[in-house]
């Protein structure tokens, strides 16, 4: 049986991707072990492309695999074959032959040199990962690969079927695809093409077969997952009516939303949200930014106003919602009093977490080449101004449970200071631990009541199961 090693790099549609690719090898009679246990026969690189040091990681990952076995069959999937293609060939597909001989040149992946890089066999681009196993007998069989779709040229949804998720007690779904968004910073509508939805009747098909593997914990991802319907009005259906199709799911007891849009958050939406009672209150908000200029820049397409008003709206349908949200710092342009006006409003919505991203240049984006281009020491500086920022909301926001009894969704055994703790997370997505000795009765995957009777470490809480 020959053997196969995948590596994910990226964003949570990737992890779900990655499974999926998978599972296809599973069933194709591939025995899949650990990227770098032992030595595969087919080696899988699921590659990010969001930064320049995405790019870096997953070139990285592609000469390891190749380093691991010379010989194996080193295939590169995702966005950074997508940004990394070269446009001065037909796009192409499918095969890179290391000899050059066995079919015709490829755009592929490039090196910084600019010719395409020899450690890989395979390029796969974003709409094409369902098709992974045709691809690779393909380059056995030594058929030549179709040509390659231009990736903003694409409409459809590439179908990806997971039948059951390898993290028993989650799973992540992917509904949709591509951006329309066109942020200044970002290359992700260039390498994942426009927005695509999948079929309402797909994706419940698909939580019905996660619920039916024992999975209680579902999170509906993509790359805009706010947009979701958008590309075809004929569908009649958004976001929402997704979210109520899968609440009636059984087997389904938590449903989790990856990134919203700050502008999707209306009164007629979370009342609707509010109303599924499977929903996490746990709501990722993508700001970047408080200061309304640097939005601007950034091409956000609403105001800090606007974004707050969300906000408010969620508090009002729940009680204390966990809300999160990314910022970005330093990015061009930024003054000291554009700084603090982000750190003002930050302090302002009081957040439960803040994920802190430093400014990274992206060659192909707008913002690569604006002026007022920001040093490593000055995006640090602020950077620290920030983290240090979410410890304190984190830590104000847990605190609130002490005293107070709340249902976990078990995880995992933990070892912690040499004894050992069931942990498992809040609705909120607040990771709690229970002394294993007094959960006998519970296994991983199973919800129970807990009475939290402190804080545990700068990051959980701890408690009693009831």
């Amino acid at each position: 049986m020959k053997k196969c090693a995948l590596h994910n790099l990226g964003c949570k549609v990737n992890s779900y991707e990655t499974q999926v690719m998978q599972q296809m090898m599973e069933e194709a009679g591939y025995e899949i072990i650990p990227f770098g246990s032992e030595i595969a026969d087919v080696y899988i690189i699921n590659t990010c492309s969001v930064t320049n040091i995405a790019d870096r990681k997953s070139r990285q990952m592609i000469h390891k695999a190749r380093k691991l076995n010379p010989d194996a069959i080193v295939v590169a999937a995702g966005c950074y074959v997508e940004s990394s293609k070269d446009k001065e060939s037909p796009p192409q597909d499918g095969v890179l032959r290391r000899d050059g001989k066995e079919s015709p040149p490829q755009d592929g992946v490039l090196r910084r040199d600019g010719k395409a890089d020899e450690d890989i066999d395979i390029v796969i681009g974003n709409n094409d990962k369902s098709r992974l196993v045709e691809l690779l007998n393909g380059y056995f069989d030594k058929i030549p690969a179709p040509l390659r779709y231009n990736i903003a040229d694409v409409k459809e949804f590439d179908e990806m079927k997971m039948n059951g998720p390898k993290e028993h007690t989650r799973a992540y779904i992917k509904i949709q695809d591509g951006c329309n968004r066109f942020c200044t910073y970002c290359i992700i509508p260039y390498v994942r093409g426009r927005i695509r939805s999948r079929g309402i009747n797909e994706v419940c098909e698909e939580l019905e077969r996660i619920a039916s593997s024992g999975c209680k914990e579902v999170v509906l991802t993509g790359i805009h997952l706010s947009s979701y319907g958008l590309d075809n009005e004929q569908m009649g259906v958004t976001l929402i009516d997704v979210i109520e199709r899968a609440n009636a799911i059984k087997g389904i007891e938590r449903i989790r939303l990856s990134s919203l849009e700050p502008m999707i958050i209306t009164e007629e939406f979370v009342k609707r949200l509010s109303a599924c009672e499977k929903v996490c209150p746990h709501f990722h908000l993508s700001l970047q930014s408080g200061c309304d200029e640097t939005l601007k820049r950034m091409n956000r397409r609403y105001t800090s106003d606007e974004f707050y008003d969300g906000v408010k709206i969620l508090r009002r349908y729940y009680d204390a919602p966990a809300i999160t949200t990314d910022v970005i710092v330093g990015f061009p342009g930024e003054t000291e009093e554009e700084f603090e006006a982000t750190r003002k409003f930050l302090e302002k919505v009081q957040f439960y977490e803040l994920h802190v991203f430093k400014y990274s240049r992206r060659k192909g984006t707008v913002a690569d080449k604006m002026e007022g281009q920001l040093t490593d020491r000055v995006k640090s500086q602020r950077s620290d101004v920030l983290l240090e920022m979410d410890e304190s909301l984190s830590f104000e926001y847990r605190k609130k449970y002490i005293g107070k009894t709340v249902k976990i969704l078990t995880e995992e055994v933990q070892v912690i200071n040499g004894r050992e703790y069931m942990t498992g997370y809040t609705t909120t997505y607040v990771k709690v631990a229970i002394l294993l000795s007094d959960c006998k009765n519970y296994g991983c995957n199973s919800i129970i009541n807990v009475k939290i009777t402190g804080t545990f470490g700068k990051e959980m809480l701890i408690g009693v199961a009831e």
